[in-house]
C-alpha cells in the first residue's frame, strides 16, 4: 500500500482559499473540524448542496489512525521484505494477466513508455491485480487522517479532490471504499491523482478504477509519465560490483554514467546495462556483501508512487523478475539492526545533526545517506547498511 505524496503544489490557490484552509486546524472535535472543512469548500467554489450532502456522513474511523500506525513491514530489511511479497503465485498470475490485457499493456507502451512489469508489479504488490482493494470508506478515511495531526496537510486536499469527484458522479461517499489512506482502485490512486491523470482506457465513458483493468492500468502510467517517468527507459538493474569499490561512492545520492560505473568494474548479473550515458547508481539496499543493483533515474520515480525504500526497491525489482530477470543473488549481508537499535543510531545521528526523516526505526533513504557519512568518519566501509558495530562506535 503506497504511502501519498502532498501535492499541494499543485492546487491553484487563491488568497481567499489560503486563509480559509488555515482556519481549519487540525485536531480538536471532528464535528467542528468538519464544519469548517465544509466552511472551506464552499470557500472554494463548490455548491453548498453538494458540500451539505457529501460531508454530512463523515465519522472518524479509529480502524484508519490503527493503520497508519501500524506500518511494520517497511522495517524489514529488503531480502526479507522482497521473499514475503514475491511469490511464484505471484508472478505466475502477473504473466498471465500480461497476456490477457496484452493490447492495453502495448498501448501503455506507446503511449507512455512504460514497461509492463512496471504496471504489472505495482498492480500485483498493491491489490494483487485487484483481489484485494481494501474496505475502508475513502472520504472517512480521508476525513480522519485530515484531521490527525500526524500528517494532515498531507490528506486535507484529497479530501477535497474527493468532493470533486464526487460532484463528477465519480465517487459515492458513503460506498466507495479502498484503502486506509484513502487510495482507490486496481492500482491504488489518491483522488487528487485520479482527478488529474485518470484515463477511460476501456471507451465507456467511465474512469472505473475498481473495476476496468484498462482505465487502472492507463491512468497508473499516466500518473508515472506525470511524476516524471522517463519513456522506455530502464529503471533498475542487477548487477556485480568488484570487492575494491569505493563504497563511498554508492547509494542514490552519487549518480555516475553507466560508462564511468563499467570503468569502475561494474558488470549486469544478466541481460545488458542501460545506454553508457545514462546517469545511475549503485544500489546495495543490504551492504556491500547483499544484493547489488544499478538504479536509473526511472527508479527514482518509484520515491514519487511511495516513500518507502525498501517497497521502491522491492517493486522495482518485481518488475524486473516479471520481464525475466533472474532472482537476486542475496550474498550474505552483515546482520542488520532490530527496531530498538535502529531508533537508538537514528537518536545518535540526529544527536550528530543528521536529518533521518523521524525516529521511527524504518532504514530510509536519508538514514542511509547519513549512515553513509558517518561510516566514512570512523573509516567503516561506506556501504550504508547499518550494524551493530556502527552504533556502538557512535
Amino acid at each position: 500500500m503506497r504511502l501519498p505524496l502532498a501535492t499541494l503544489a499543485t492546487l491553484a490557490l487563491s488568497a481567499g482559499i489560503a486563509t480559509a484552509q488555515a482556519a481549519v486546524p487540525c485536531g480538536g472535535s471532528f464535528a467542528d473540524f468538519r464544519e469548517k472543512m465544509k466552511a472551506e469548500a464552499i470557500a472554494r467554489g463548490h455548491a453548498p448542496d453538494a458540500v451539505d450532502s457529501f460531508f454530512r456522513n463523515t465519522r472518524q474511523d479509529d480502524s484508519t489512525l490503527r493503520a497508519d500506525r501500524r506500518q511494520g513491514v517497511f522495517q524489514l530489511p529488503f531480502i526479507e521484505f522482497a521473499r514475503r511479497v514475491i511469490s511464484q503465485n505471484r508472478i505466475d498470475n502477473g504473466r498471465a494477466n500480461l497476456n490477457k490485457w496484452s493490447s492495453v499493456f502495448d498501448r501503455v507502451q506507446a503511449e507512455y513508455g512504460v514497461s509492463p512489469g512496471v504496471l504489472l508489479s505495482f498492480w500485483a504488490l498493491e491489490t494483487d491485480y485487484g483481489a484485494v482493494q481494501g474496505d475502508f470508506n475513502t472520504v472517512n478515511s480521508l476525513m480522519t487522517l485530515a484531521h490527525d495531526c500526524r500528517r494532515p496537510d498531507l490528506f486535507r486536499p484529497q479530501v477535497f479532490a474527493a468532493l470533486e469527484l464526487y460532484e463528477k458522479g465519480a465517487l459515492d461517499p458513503t460506498t466507495t471504499t479502498g484503502a486506509w489512506a484513502g487510495e482507490i482502485g486496481m492500482v491504488q490512486m489518491l483522488p487528487e491523482d485520479i482527478l488529474t491523470n485518470g484515463v477511460d482506457g476501456d471507451g465507456d465513458g467511465k474512469v472505473s478504477l475498481k473495476t476496468s483493468p484498462p482505465d487502472a492500468l492507463l491512468s497508473g502510467a499516466s500518473m508515472l509519465k506525470s511524476l516524471g517517468w522517463r519513456a522506455n527507459e530502464p529503471w533498475l538493474h542487477e548487477i556485480t560490483v568488484p570487492e575494491g569499490l569505493d563504497w563511498a561512492q554508492t547509494g542514490l545520492n552519487h549518480p555516475k554514467t553507466v560508462a564511468e560505473w563499467r570503468a569502475l568494474g561494474i558488470a549486469p548479473r544478466n541481460g545488458a546495462l542501460g545506454d553508457d550515458a545514462l546517469m545511475a547508481s549503485v544500489l546495495l539496499p543490504q551492504g556491500r556483501r547483499g544484493p547489488a543493483f544499478l538504479a536509473y533515474p526511472n527508479f527514482n520515480v518509484y520515491f514519487e508512487w511511495n516513500q518507502s525504500f525498501v517497497y521502491v526497491t522491492t517493486a522495482a525489482y518485481f518488475a524486473t523478475r516479471l520481464e525475466g530477470a533472474k532472482v537476486f543473488d542475496s550474498g550474505s549481508p552483515e546482520p542488520g539492526l532490530d527496531d530498538a537499535q535502529m531508533k537508538r543510531l537514528q537518536e545518535k545521528l540526529v544527536a550528530r545533526g543528521h536529518d533521518v526523516g523521524g525516529i521511527d526505526g524504518i532504514l530510509g533513504e536519508k538514514t542511509r545517506e547519513a549512515v553513509q557519512v558517518e561510516q566514512q568518519r570512523l573509516g567503516l566501509p561506506a556501504d550504508a547498511w547499518p550494524t551493530a558495530e556502527l552504533v556502538n562506535r557512535l
